[in-house]
């Protein structure tokens, strides 16, 4: 399946191809400054299934800290995803620009940073899983 994406304004367009390799929502505070949300969904895609289609040349990025390059569209602020390749090997693309697409988080991230607990019977990790290096801690809803 492949699923197309745009920003606000629809000067980028982008498509993944196939199935995201985790959904998790996370509690961390950057991104939550970054979303201006109590949290974010995290929708991890390898690299290569990403493609922009239209409007390259209109992603600008910030990065807060190396390997967490968090790509938006210059002409309408709208937030695409966050390159994470060259730390987790990983591309975050924001789920609610997908069209289509069915968010099914497994697990909870950052969770001990939250400002919104959320009581819906899933995993809470402190930090990360193990496979994603963290201390792969559960914390209690």
């Amino acid at each position: 399946m492949v699923y197309k994406g745009k920003c606000m304004c629809g000067s980028v367009n982008l498509e993944v191809d196939g199935d995201a390799m985790a959904m998790m929502v996370c509690h961390c505070k950057i991104c939550r400054s970054w979303s201006a949300s109590p949290v974010c969904g995290a929708t991890l895609f390898k690299p290569d299934q990403l493609k922009i289609t239209k409007g390259k040349e209109l992603i600008d990025q910030f990065s807060l800290s190396d390997g967490h390059d968090r790509k938006w569209c210059t002409k309408c602020g709208g937030h695409l995803f966050t390159d994470h390749r060259n730390t987790y090997g990983v591309i975050d693309v924001y789920s609610s620009i997908l069209e289509s697409f069915e968010f099914k988080p497994t697990a909870h991230i950052n969770y001990e940073s939250t400002i919104l607990p959320i009581k819906d019977g899933l995993p809470k990790f402190k930090d990360f899983p193990k496979d994603f290096g963290g201390s792969g801690e559960i914390l209690d809803e």
